[in-house]
């Protein structure tokens, strides 16, 4: 598997599936979930809210699910619900699961691409350095079909610091 860190706007990016940093009702928010939302349009909000029908507290943190792209250049969404520290929400097997369960979603869906961004750092509370870790652990102990995963990331320290972890595992 190739692991490409890059800056700039998940919205855009040409992979089979991105991955939304969601909240558990699935209905949007803001920071990527929103920016997915509204560059996917009013199909992924309608999509979304089919979901919940099944899901009646939410999608669980640490779990995955998939919606299609809509609008965005990607064929599917896969949207995954972040542990908030500022909750209590500190174990770190549980960022790992947003991970790993996003892959197995991937995998499912035949997805050979797969974009994801910084889950649970922000305004979830997670230090950017601890994700990276965790991040590029749970992907690179992926095993499986997914032949490409680029970390697409907000901000130039955000990148430095994903970098910066992965420059560590050389």
């Amino acid at each position: 598997m190739d692991v490409s860190i890059l800056t700039g706007d998940i919205t855009t990016r040409a992979v089979d599936a991105v991955v939304n940093a969601a909240n558990s009702s699935l209905l949007g928010g803001g920071g990527v979930d929103g920016a997915i939302h509204a560059a996917a349009g009013p199909g992924l909000l309608r999509a979304c809210r089919e979901l919940r029908a099944g899901l009646p507290n939410g999608l669980p943190v640490g779990q995955a699910i998939a919606t299609e792209g809509f609008d965005l250049p990607a064929r599917w969404v896969i949207h995954t619900v972040g542990p908030n520290r500022h909750a209590g929400q500190t174990d770190p097997a549980v960022l790992a699961a947003c991970f790993s369960n996003s892959l197995a979603v991937a995998e499912d869906l035949g997805a050979a691409s797969v974009a994801f961004p910084a889950v649970s750092a922000g305004i979830y509370g997670w230090a950017a350095e601890e994700v990276a870790e965790i991040a590029l652990d749970a992907v690179l102990r992926h095993q499986g079909d997914v032949e490409l995963v680029e970390f697409v990331l907000f901000s130039a320290p955000m990148t430095r610091i994903f970098e910066e972890a992965a420059a560590r595992r050389s």
